[in-house]
């Protein structure tokens, strides 16, 4: 039996979906963030050294990372489905999309985070306008303009199929799917984009999407995006 390591409003609400795209049973143990440092708790460590979610187990074997597990279970469980066959150009541009978003699209959003937390958090009185400054100053010369460089260019590149991997949906979708809510939650650029837009509103629109959020719990990205 699988079980999914679930952090609430997490990269795991990926993996629960994608279990309910291939039908597969599965088991869920529920994490909690600490509401002060929004920290997974340590009690994931023993799951997995860096304490961290998404994970799973399956039988004797654990894996973590996000992508990681959407081609473990694709490939092992998939029967064909949810990827494109090899050798194609369609195959080339699902490898690219699950390694690009982690390894392209989450870095500056994730540094907005950071960076809006600094402007926001409880600080020294004294410092707190030289911290609000140096936060300021990076978003508005580096960070910004990088989410809206990757948000034009997703952007057009929907242009050119309904899903990342081309006509049919894929876990590349599933993959992609959480910089996409991520950066209409922070970075307010993909909001301003329509077939971001779109995109997100076909994958919630999916039954299992739905099925997921129903037992993964609240998920306090979709209200913003």
């Amino acid at each position: 039996m699988i079980t999914v390591h679930h952090l609430n409003n997490s990269r795991s609400q990926r993996v629960l979906w994608l279990l309910e795209e291939l039908g597969l049973p599965y088991e869920i143990k529920h994490y909690q963030r600490d509401p002060q440092t929004m920290l997974a708790p340590p009690e994931l460590r023993r799951v997995h050294p860096l304490g961290k979610s998404p994970v799973i187990t399956d039988g004797e074997l654990v894996i973590a990372e996000s992508g990681a597990i959407l081609e473990y279970l694709v490939d092992r469980y998939g029967e064909g489905r949810f990827k494109p066959a090899p050798g194609t150009p369609e195959a080339l541009r699902y490898r690219y999309w699950m390694h690009y978003a982690e390894g392209s699209a989450m870095p500056p959003l994730l540094l907005k985070l950071v960076f809006d937390r600094i402007e926001s958090g409880p600080v020294p009185f004294f410092i707190k306008p030289i911290a609000k400054a140096i936060a300021g100053k990076a978003k508005s010369s580096f960070v910004l303009p990088q989410i809206a460089n990757h948000m034009n260019y997703l952007e057009a590149e929907l242009g050119k199929s309904e899903w990342f991997a081309g006509a049919s949906f894929t876990a590349a979708d599933v993959q992609m799917s959480f910089p996409l809510e991520a950066a209409a939650a922070r970075g307010g650029e993909a909001a301003r984009q329509p077939r971001i837009t779109e995109f997100l509103a076909r994958i919630h629109a999916r039954p299992a999407y739905q099925r997921a959020l129903e037992k993964g719990g609240p998920y306090a990205l979709l209200g913003k995006s």
